[in-house]
């Protein structure tokens, strides 16, 4: 029996499901009102499914909106397939989501990011001097915003 608490992969999973409860009514009923959403998502993970074209164009990670055009949203236990238009071409992606890495609303300002940690992490091959990873809360700030600056763009010109 592990000696602590997983709370960051606990926290991860639950975020997760959000994540799938929201695709899975918008599967169902379509995207309500203004939502629409922007899932950024790691392309080399071994389960993401895209084509050869668009993982060598973004090696790392790539952004997808969901707004108002896409097709064939389904929705399982472990990601979401949609097809996508790129430049004016449908492609299908299967997208797992361990390896989706930030989900926004911006019509309600709702996001969600996850923390890179190895989902596969076991707290029992932990020497007693080692730590479990955290998932970092980030805290509100006390600072007041500051006002925004106005540029002129006629000292640009010439």
């Amino acid at each position: 029996m592990s000696q602590k608490i997983d709370y960051g992969n606990l926290m991860h999973d639950a975020m997760r499901g959000l994540i799938q409860k929201v695709l899975t009514r918008v599967a169902k009923d379509g995207l309500p009102g203004k939502h629409h959403f922007f899932i950024t998502f790691d392309t080399m993970h071994p389960d993401v499914e895209l084509a050869d074209w668009l993982s060598d164009r973004y090696p790392g990670e790539m952004t997808v909106v969901l707004e108002h055009w896409f097709e064939n949203l389904t929705v399982n236990d472990d990601g979401f397939a949609v097809t996508l238009s790129f430049g004016d071409n449908p492609e299908p992606i299967y997208v797992p989501y361990d390896a989706i890495r930030t989900f926004v609303d911006p019509s309600v300002e709702f996001g969600l990011r996850f923390e890179t940690q190895d989902d596969d992490f076991d707290d029992d091959d932990l020497d007693d001097e080692e730590e479990a990873p955290m998932v970092e809360m980030a805290e509100p700030e006390d600072e007041p915003r500051k006002e925004a600056e106005v540029v002129s763009l006629d000292k640009f010109r010439k």
